[in-house]
């Protein structure tokens, strides 16, 4: 099945990826972000907070944000 993936990390993308039916949210955060944990990050489904164990569907729209901008002050 594909989702829209959007990436607000640097530079930040969009596009749709293949994920394995029954993926859950932090399944995919692992595949998608190797570093960093969730809790430094928004994670939202169709423009929603989710669950971790949150199952994804055909055609969600996974948004992912880091809360803290390095050299921020």
């Amino acid at each position: 099945m594909q989702v829209l993936y959007i990436n607000n990390d640097g530079s930040g993308f969009a596009d749709y990826v293949s994920v394995e039916p029954h993926t859950n949210v932090a399944a995919f955060f692992a595949q998608k972000v190797t570093s960093g944990s969730p809790a430094d990050y928004l994670i939202r489904v169709n423009r929603q907070p989710v669950a971790a164990d949150y199952i994804l569907q055909d055609s969600d729209r996974i948004s992912i944000t880091p809360t803290k901008i390095e050299g921020a002050a």
